[in-house]
């Protein structure tokens, strides 16, 4: 898939855990880890919201486009 998600190095880079991230945007652990696993089909804008405020970073830090 071209669609990219960099959330894990968003993470590590904020040493900050999938839980706590979770917990902070209210959403499972199980859902988080299907978005960051890039086997999400979609994600609302109020989840990518929450995530960049979250984690003080633009959408464009946690998703990146590449040609197959």
């Amino acid at each position: 898939m071209p669609i990219i998600i960099n959330l894990d190095q968003v993470l590590a880079d904020r040493n900050m855990k999938s839980k706590e991230l979770a917990e902070i945007i209210g959403i499972t652990e199980a859902n988080l880890s299907i978005l960051k696993s890039g086997k999400a089909k979609a994600v609302r804008f109020s989840t990518l919201e929450a995530i960049c405020e979250a984690l003080e970073c633009q959408p464009g830090d946690l998703i990146s486009y590449q040609k197959d």
